[in-house]
C-alpha cells in the first residue's frame, strides 16, 4: 500500500513539473515573440507649416517676379503640408498634400480641391536597381524645391519660378553603382489634366546622375515636348552639388529653355531664355547657417519676367539668408537685391522705372 502511494505521489509530482516546464516555455516564447516579429512602420507621415512677412524697400508690390512671396508689407501663410508615404517590399505610394497660397501657385493649372495635391503616385520596384512610378510628382529639373524646409533661401530663384513645377505620367528610374538614369513620358509640363479642346501631346523626361563620391554629385536633366498652345519647348538643365566640409558646401544650377512658336501656318524661329545660379552654404554652428545665392537670369526674348515690359533684358539677383535652427523649427531673415540691365522692369518710390529692387523678409518654418 505504501509503495502504491509513493508511486502515485511520484507520478503526480512528475506531471506537475512537466506542466510547469511547458507553461514556462510557452510564457518565454510568448514574451520573445514581439521582439522576433517586430517590424518597422510602413506608413510614414511628415509635414510642415510656414509663414512669412515681406517688405519691399521701395514700397512697391509689383517689384516681385518670383514665386510664393508676392506681398508687400504683409504677413502671409506660405503652406500647410502633410505627406503620407506607405512602403511595402516592392510597392509604395505617396499622397503629398498642401494647403495655402504656396500650394495653390504650385498647382496653378488645377482648380478647386485638386490644387491641394502636390504629389500623388504609386511606385513599383521589381528589383533593387529599377523603380517604375505612375502619377504626379515634383520635377527633376533644378536645384530648388517646393517645400520651404528643403531650401536654404526662402524666396525662390527665377529659374525655379519659370518651371517646370511638376509632371504627370510614367517614369522609370535605373541605378547602377554611381550612375543613375531616369526616362519618362508625361502630360505637358504642370498639367495634371490637359485643357479642354487643346492638343494633348506628350512630353519626354530624362535625367542622368553621377556621384563619383559621397561629397560630389552631378545631374543632367531634360524636359521637352509640344505645349497645349502648340508651341514646342526643350529645356536642358544641370545641377552640381559639392560638400567641402561639415560646415561648407556649394550648389550650382544652370538651365536653358528653347521655345518654338506656331503662328498658325508655320513654326517660327526658336527663341530662348536661360539662367544660372551659385549657392554658397556655410554652417559655422549646428544651429546657425548662412546661404548666399547669386543668380543671372536672361530673358532677352521677353518670354518670362520681361514679358510685360517694353523690351527684354537680364537680371542679376543676390539673396543672403540666415538660418536659425532648433529641432524642426527654422527662422529665416533674408535680404534680396535684384538688378536689371535696363530701366524697364522695377519701380522706385516715385513710380518711375529703375534698374534695381530691394526687399527684406522674415520666415518661420516648422517641419515634422
Amino acid at each position: 500500500m505504501l509503495q502504491k502511494l509513493f508511486v502515485a505521489a511520484f507520478s503526480l509530482l512528475s506531471y506537475t513539473l512537466t506542466i510547469a516546464q511547458t507553461a514556462s516555455v510557452s510564457i518565454d516564447s510568448t514574451a520573445a515573440a514581439p521582439a522576433e516579429d517586430k517590424k518597422e512602420p510602413v506608413l510614414t507621415i511628415t509635414g510642415s507649416v510656414d509663414a512669412y512677412y515681406r517688405n519691399d524697400l521701395a514700397e512697391v508690390k509689383t517689384n516681385n517676379y518670383t514665386s510664393f512671396t508676392p506681398l508687400h508689407n504683409s504677413f502671409a501663410l506660405g503652406m500647410a503640408s502633410i505627406k503620407f508615404e506607405h512602403k511595402g517590399k516592392k510597392v509604395s505610394a505617396v499622397a503629398d498634400l498642401g494647403f495655402g497660397p504656396r500650394a495653390k501657385d504650385f498647382a496653378y493649372t488645377d482648380d478647386g480641391v485638386t490644387q491641394a495635391v502636390k504629389q500623388a503616385y504609386v511606385s513599383y520596384s521589381p528589383a533593387d536597381w529599377i523603380k517604375l512610378t505612375l502619377g504626379t510628382w515634383g520635377t527633376h529639373v533644378g536645384y530648388e524645391l517646393l517645400d520651404p524646409q528643403l531650401n536654404r533661401n526662402y524666396s525662390m530663384s527665377y529659374m525655379f519660378t519659370n518651371g517646370p513645377f511638376s509632371h504627370t505620367g510614367l517614369k522609370a528610374e535605373v541605378t547602377k553603382g554611381k550612375h543613375g538614369v531616369m526616362l519618362g513620358v508625361a502630360n505637358a509640363t504642370d498639367y495634371r489634366i490637359p485643357p479642354d479642346g487643346q492638343i494633348n501631346k506628350k512630353f519626354l523626361l530624362a535625367q542622368y546622375s553621377f556621384a563619383p563620391t559621397d561629397k560630389l554629385k552631378f545631374y543632367l536633366n531634360y524636359v521637352g515636348g509640344q505645349n497645349p498652345d502648340t508651341s514646342k519647348t526643350n529645356q536642358f538643365d544641370a545641377v552640381v552639388t559639392a560638400k567641402f566640409s561639415d560646415k561648407f558646401n556649394i550648389g550650382f544650377n544652370g538651365t536653358v529653355n528653347s521655345t518654338q512658336v506656331w503662328d498658325g501656318t508655320k513654326n517660327l524661329e526658336s527663341k530662348a531664355w536661360w539662367g544660372s545660379a551659385l549657392y554658397l552654404n556655410y554652417d559655422p554652428q549646428a544651429w546657425f547657417g548662412l546661404t548666399l545665392r547669386g543668380e543671372l537670369f536672361s530673358d532677352k526674348n521677353q518670354f518670362k519676367a520681361f514679358s510685360s515690359s517694353s523690351e527684354g533684358g537680364n537680371i542679376f539677383a543676390t539673396t543672403l539668408s540666415a538660418n536659425f535652427k532648433t529641432g524642426g523649427f527654422i527662422f529665416i531673415p533674408e535680404f534680396r537685391l535684384d538688378n536689371a540691365n535696363k530701366n524697364v522692369l522695377f519701380i522706385n518710390k516715385d513710380g518711375a522705372f529703375t534698374k534695381s529692387a530691394a526687399s527684406f523678409l522674415i520666415a518661420a518654418i516648422y517641419s515634422f
